[in-house]
């Protein structure tokens, strides 16, 4: 028995930024799970979330109104695929505050910003909430009486992805679904059985009039993947990949046209493709560049400086004022 698709919906709300009043829409977008699905478990509802980047850009009203729509959904899980915060560890509180509010369990796999920010700091502010942090590692979670295993791939842009550590060990008897903050790491998943991969990073361009996101994140930033879904559901050795257009924003939280809404993104695990309307069918990927040994280098030695300055402020010693200062 199939789940009914719940309405495609969206929230208009109103939040306090900088003394100024600012709009923000979320997108409540549906999708199917792979047909591979529908002979190994039972509907599941799965929410999928990304780029919250909790910090100065993003109006908190808006991460807490993302929770509660959320919740509305119903889901039997919840999976959020990276950058949790923005570039500080200032807000590290009230993302675990945001976390505490969601009615599902929670997996998630971490983003460049929070490795940025201090990974191991932003997993103990996820933990403390409850949601469990997979880096490159796999685990399995029982819902409704049925297991699905659940892989998560760590940051892939700061270097940090190890695909064939995260599913060693992977059981092919169980339905099982990715997570990477990195579409891309989907086409090495593909190849070990995984026809579902979730990812995020790209914030689906944010300003998707004219396709200016194709041309900014795939002719110039050489992403593969820059929003929606890609790939094949269809049985066969191929899968999809879905990439999040996420809620917060780490430069200006400016989203035009229709493809770079924030959003959060419903997959009904279990029901077939075609069941019920869909936001947009499967698409092609872009021609794609990877980054080249240099860039990747860069990447690597920008996430140690900056670890390197979090210790040798956590070691400074504190300067004693004398009475004439």
């Amino acid at each position: 028995m199939l789940i009914p698709p719940l309405e495609w919906s969206a929230v208009l709300l109103g939040s306090r930024s900088s003394g100024t009043w600012s709009r923000a829409r979320i997108d409540v977008r549906r999708f199917a799970g792979p047909a591979a699905y529908v002979q190994q478990m039972s509907p599941l509802r799965v929410a999928h979330l990304t780029d919250l980047h909790v910090g100065r850009v993003t109006p908190y009203l808006v991460q807490r109104e993302a929770v509660t729509l959320t919740n509305a959904q119903q889901p039997d899980l919840v999976v959020i695929t990276g950058d949790f915060v923005c570039h500080s560890q200032l807000y590290l509180d009230q993302l675990s505050e945001i976390m505490r509010g969601f009615s599902a369990p929670v997996v998630a796999v971490l983003g460049n910003h929070d490795y940025w920010a201090g990974a191991d700091e932003v997993r103990a502010a996820l933990q403390r909430a409850g949601v469990e942090v997979l880096r490159n590692r796999h685990t399995a979670i029982t819902l409704r009486r049925q297991k699905l295993q659940l892989v998560g791939v760590d940051d892939a842009y700061t270097g940090h992805a190890r695909r064939e550590e995260a599913v060693k060990g992977l059981r092919a008897d169980l339905p099982t679904l990715a997570l990477s903050h990195i579409a891309e790491e989907a086409d090495g998943l593909w190849r070990h059985g995984i026809p579902l991969v979730l990812s995020g990073h790209t914030h689906g361009g944010q300003v998707t009039l004219a396709r200016l996101h194709e041309l900014a994140l795939g002719r110039l930033a050489g992403h593969k993947y820059v929003h929606g879904l890609y790939g094949s559901r269809a049985a066969g050795p191929q899968g999809a990949v879905y990439v999040g257009a996420g809620i917060g924003a780490a430069v200006i939280p400016i989203r035009l046209g229709e493809r770079g809404k924030r959003e959060i993104t419903i997959f009904e695990l279990g029901c077939a493709p075609g069941a019920f309307e869909e936001h947009h069918a499967e698409q092609e990927p872009l021609e794609g560049r990877r980054p080249s040994k240099a860039k990747q280098a860069r990447r690597a030695a920008q996430v140690a400086r900056k670890r390197e300055r979090r210790a040798r402020r956590r070691t400074a010693p504190l300067r004693i004022l004398g009475d004439d200062e």
